[in-house]
């Protein structure tokens, strides 16, 4: 079993019925994406919003890109 999951939402949400949900996944919107640890409780969480996302296994997320310099 691979040791996180890229998620990125695909379809807009009803905040009354998965907002919550989503929200604690830590997507904002449409095309949004996150990667989160392959836990029980985000699987879970995932599992209640799958019409509304894709998700893919991976090893490890992407290394994080470093800021800007500034003139």
């Amino acid at each position: 079993m691979k040791s996180h999951l890229h998620v990125v939402q695909t379809r807009a949400v009803s905040k009354r019925e998965h907002g919550k949900t989503i929200q604690g996944l830590g997507l904002r919107g449409v095309h949004s994406e996150v990667w989160v640890k392959n836990t029980p409780s985000f699987r879970g969480a995932i599992k209640k919003v799958m019409h509304l996302v894709t998700v893919e296994e991976s090893d490890a997320p992407p290394a994080a890109k470093p800021a800007a310099k500034k003139k």
